[in-house]
């Protein structure tokens, strides 16, 4: 099978190898997928590099990306033979493992290839996995969100986006803060603030006549802290799947204590299995009623990959990158 692999930390275009590597077979309780798209996060490309603190490689050859989507054709011993043929997206490939999605063939436990309606495509079916489990993870993970006040904040990138949408879905008042107008119109929530242009805690309290926010969605809690502090409710819940600015931020305890907030920080890849099925189940529900839009960047084939590796690490794109396999 064609893949994609890397054998040593570096830059995408100097360790990344296209080539072909031996096809796969599904073990007990596996199906084997026949990759078709390849969704590309900015943790596949920060692993790729070894940003992480005390990276090392955790194998000899890595094939990366967490996110895919395409066929279930084979079953492994005690799955379902039904399953074959299925249309699948793809979760935690690469986490963990030596095999992630960038490849024409991957092999991997039956229930991380979740069943794909035919209205959503495999490049849609590519975004789901990190971006749009976060994005639910971060509003739903200790119930519904009805009636709540939720500000969104980064709702052009790419778990904000799915933010915006589910927390409307889920029947709540949505604030996104943006860069642009172009931002917000691609983060597609009523009300937004241009956190370059206004005070974002100014203008979401006089939005909210002075009473703030239920949930914060939160892309950067070190440079948006103050804000946060500022606009969360008494009891609220602040969300923060990342922290790039400052990755460990004095926190203002006290200040947050004395409102009783609850600050959560996500990841979708400890997920436990059952919370990981309830968002599977909403996610889906969603997809067959065509109330999630998604927003694939294209970026080539397989072949192509260390350029949306490139891409991905510019930033000059809007949604997830996706290559074809």
């Amino acid at each position: 099978m064609q893949a994609v692999w890397y054998e040593r930390f570096g830059p995408a275009p100097e360790v990344l190898i296209h080539g072909d590597l031996p096809d796969p077979g599904p073990g007990p309780g596996e199906v084997l997928v026949r990759v078709r798209a390849s969704g590309i996060n900015p943790s596949d490309v920060k692993l790729r590099a070894g940003a992480r603190p005390g990276a090392t490689m955790a194998f000899t050859r890595i094939v990366p990306h967490s996110d895919g989507a395409g066929e279930i054709v084979a079953a492994g011993d005690g799955v379902d033979p039904n399953r074959l043929g299925a249309r699948v997206w793809l979760w935690n490939a690469g986490w963990q493992r030596a095999m992630g999605s960038a490849a024409e063939l991957i092999a991997l436990p039956a229930h991380q290839a979740v069943d794909l309606p035919e209205g959503t495509s495999f490049a849609e079916g590519a975004c789901l996995g990190i971006p749009a489990v976060t994005a639910w993870y971060a509003l739903f993970r200790d119930g519904p969100i009805a009636g709540q006040t939720v500000l969104v904040t980064g709702g052009a990138g790419a778990v904000g986006r799915y933010a915006c949408q589910m927390a409307a879905i889920g029947g709540a008042r949505v604030i996104a803060t943006v860069s642009s107008a172009e931002k917000a119109a691609h983060a597609g929530a009523a009300e937004w603030v241009n956190y370059r242009e206004t005070d974002v805690a100014a203008a979401v309290l006089e939005m909210t006549g002075g009473a703030g926010v239920d949930r914060i969605v939160e892309v950067d809690f070190a440079a948006n802290q103050a804000a946060s502090l500022a606009l969360i409710r008494p009891g609220g819940t602040i969300a923060a799947y990342a922290s790039a600015s400052q990755m460990a931020p004095v926190l203002q305890f006290y200040p947050f204590m004395f409102k009783n907030v609850t600050l959560q920080m996500p990841i979708v890849y400890q997920l436990d299995p059952a919370t990981h099925a309830r968002a599977e189940a909403d996610i889906a529900r969603w997809l067959a009623a065509g109330q999630l839009s998604h927003a694939v960047v294209p970026a080539g084939r397989l072949a192509d990959t260390a350029e949306a590796h490139r891409l991905v690490e510019s930033s000059a794109k809007l949604g997830t990158v996706v290559v074809e396999v």
